[in-house]
């Protein structure tokens, strides 16, 4: 099968996902000098993200991303093609027409509304706009943090 991808949306994936400064001259994984592409987050493991301001949501299983908003809680699946930079993955496809594309990067993230802490930042360009959140999965999952 042959997939056509914008142009845009692979070069706004690679940008979030190749920027890492300097490097130890180690390779080690997501150093600077660093040439294996990101392996943290396997190929079949189901990936689910969230943002806020607006609410939006969703998971990437395999070759199909569902994307949820309040107005569509069942959410509308995406047929999507993985990259896998030197610093995170990226799942590019395209919603009513537009591009839809989703970088995932590691880090710990908060998305300010919950006590939870995620293992990724996640950067969503939908419908024009560039939206950020945070990730997780069953082999990454979430921390909450403890109330007193």
């Amino acid at each position: 099968m042959i997939h056509v991808v914008n142009l845009s949306a692979l070069s706004f994936a690679l940008l979030l996902m190749g920027c890492n400064a300097g490097g130890s001259g180690s390779g080690a994984p997501g150093d600077g000098d660093d040439t294996q592409p990101y392996s943290e987050i396997g190929i079949k493991e189901v990936l689910h993200f969230t943002g806020t301001e607006p609410f939006w949501g969703g998971q990437v299983a395999g070759d199909t991303l569902t994307y949820t908003t309040p107005e569509n809680g069942d959410g509308w699946p995406i047929r999507v093609s993985r990259f896998a930079g030197r610093n995170g993955v990226s799942f590019t496809g395209s919603l009513e027409g537009q591009d839809f594309v989703l970088a995932v990067t590691p880090g710990a993230c908060n998305d300010g509304m919950s006590d939870r802490t995620y293992p990724f930042h996640v950067t969503l360009k939908v419908t024009g706009e560039t939206r950020t959140g945070c990730a997780w999965s069953d082999e990454h999952p979430f921390t909450s943090l403890a109330k007193p």
